[in-house]
Parts: C-alpha cells; structure tokens; sequence
C-alpha cells in the first residue's frame, strides 16, 4: 500500500501529494484525457474550418504589441455572412460540447481509478482505467445529471433572491435617505454582499456533494451525494480551500495561455486547439487532487467507523 496515500493528510499535505502524483504519473493521466476527449477537439476544430474560421490568423497590423492584440480580439467571427454549413457546424459544435462534458466525468473517474490503484501499489495503464471507468458510464451520467440540476436551482435561486432585494433595497434606501444617489450605493453594497455569501455558501454546498463522483466510481453506489455530504462531514470547508487553491492556480495558467495565444493567434483554429491541449493539463491537476482529496476523506470515514464499531464491541 502506498502509505502517503492510505493516511490522513492535512491541508498542504493533499496539495503536495496532488503535484507530485500529477508529475509522476503525468503521461497516464494525459493519454486518459487524450484518448477520450482528443477526437472531440479534433472534430470540434473541423467543424471550425466548415464554419470559416481561419486555422492560423496572423496578428493584425497595429503600431504595437496592445494595439495587435486588440485587433485581434476585436475582429469578431461574426462578420463573416452565415450559411447553412456554419449553422450546422455551429450546432454540432454545441453537441460535441455536451459529449465533451460527459466525457470530463468519465476521464474524471478514470483518474480516481488510477490514483486507486497507485494508493495499493498496483500497475494500472490509462486504457484499462477508462475501461473500468465506462462500466460506470450510466451510473455517472445519471448522477452528473442530478447534480448539475442541484448546482443550476442553488444558482438561479439566490439570484433571484438577490434581484428582488436589490429592488426593495433601492426603493427602501430612495426613500429613507431622499436621494436617489446614496439609495444606489447601498443597493450595489448590499448586492456586493449577498453575491459575495451566496458564492461562498453555492461554493462549500457544491464541495461536500461533488464527491458523488468518487462514491459512484469506486464505491459503486449511486447518486451518491448523500454519501459524499457524509464522507465531507468536518472537512468541507477544507475541502473547498483545496479546491479553491487549485482553480486558482489552474485559472491563472489557463489565463495567461490565452492571453499569449490570443496575441499571437486571434480567434483561429489553432488557438482553439492550443486552449483546449492548455485545459486537458489543468485539468489533470484538478482531477487528481480530487482524487487524493476522496481517498482522505474516505480513508478518515472509515476509521470513524471502525472506531465506532470497536466502542460498540466494548460496550457489548
């Protein structure tokens, strides 16, 4: 057994086996998200090209380096006259966009059966990995479904929360205070606010139950929110510091990526496909702290469990 994998870890800890394992086993866990989402960027770039979006853009002239890039970036695609094949190229493009979200949760689960077998010392190839991972295909997408309603109702209600209030603020704050002016500022404060707690409160929620990913993979019980807001249980804010430290990191390496393509590039093809390599690597990252993220948590579940049993025993 992997004895870094199979114990307790603090904060650091999980954040430093998260890049280690990333370098270590860098080739697998690429060649799983190659092998399953590859072909869809390949397809989505033809039906780019069948759109009439260049496949390299030169930068556009400008007397500096800001000024190409804001050619670049103001030359919209749009200009170009529609026709029936950009109409059917855009909405294949929109399909293709579903089955790569699929996909992200089959590579996603082929990763936490990687890092499984990494954890009990056993060798593991991306294929069979992805092989283990669509046995739970249906599983998974029902799940994924059921939880990506969750995510989308604990969205658009506080918003709507935060739309209503924002009017009766206004109105409250126009009349108490007489001016239209300070009325606005206190709406805009308060919107601030409520916007603000109501991330920070979708963001922790969204933590302690996306581990249902990691239930239905490996513990083959579906949906599994249920038990991923057990295994969360004390650790969920923890949790969603270390992924909050990781879409930060990966954020400001998508970021960056595209700023310099998008210089270099403009909206072409091959900025598309350099963007989309860019989001397969962050990716890895996010996934295997996911993954050594659920073995903690379960690891910590169970020797709750077994302690309890064995307090039970006693009192027997």
């Amino acid at each position: 057994m992997n004895s870094q994998l199979n114990r307790p870890k603090g904060f650091g800890e999980i954040l430093d086996q998260t890049f280690r394992l990333s370098k270590k086993r860098f080739l697998d866990f690429f060649m799983i998200f190659l092998i399953l989402l590859g072909p869809i960027y390949l397809l989505q770039a033809l039906f780019e090209l069948m759109a009439g979006v260049n496949f390299f853009r030169q930068t556009g002239a400008g007397g500096n380096w800001f000024e190409q890039f804001m050619i670049n970036f103001e030359e919209a695609p749009e200009t170009e006259p529609i026709s029936a094949a950009s109409v059917g190229a855009g909405i294949a493009s929109a399909l293709l966009g579903i089955v790569s979200t699929f996909f992200t949760v089959i590579a996603g689960a082929a990763i936490l059966i990687g890092v499984n077998h990494i954890r009990k010392n056993e060798e593991f190839t991306a294929g069979s990995a992805i092989k283990q991972a669509f046995k739970r295909f249906w599983p998974l997408v029902g799940s994924s479904i059921l939880f990506g309603l969750i995510i989308i109702g604990m969205i658009a209600v506080p918003l709507m929360v935060v739309g209503f209030s924002g009017f009766f603020i206004a109105g409250f704050g126009g009349a108490f205070t007489g001016e239209s002016f300070a009325g606005s500022i206190v709406t805009i404060l308060f919107m601030i606010v409520l916007l603000l707690a109501g991330a920070v409160g979708i963001g922790y929620l969204v933590t302690r139950w996306s581990f249902y990913l990691g239930v239905v993979t490996i513990d083959k019980k579906a949906p599994g929110i249920g038990r991923s807001w057990n295994l969360t249980k004390g650790r969920g804010w923890v949790a969603f510091g270390v992924f909050l430290v990781l879409m930060l990191i990966t954020g400001v390496v998508t970021a960056a990526f595209e700023l310099t393509f998008g210089l270099a590039l403009g909206y072409s093809v091959l900025y598309s496909i350099l963007i989309n390599l860019v989001t397969m690597l962050t990716s890895i990252i996010t996934s295997v702290g996911f993954a050594v993220m659920f073995f903690d948590l379960k690891i910590r579940n169970e020797a709750e469990d077994l302690q309890e049993m064995i307090e039970d025993y006693k009192q027997e």
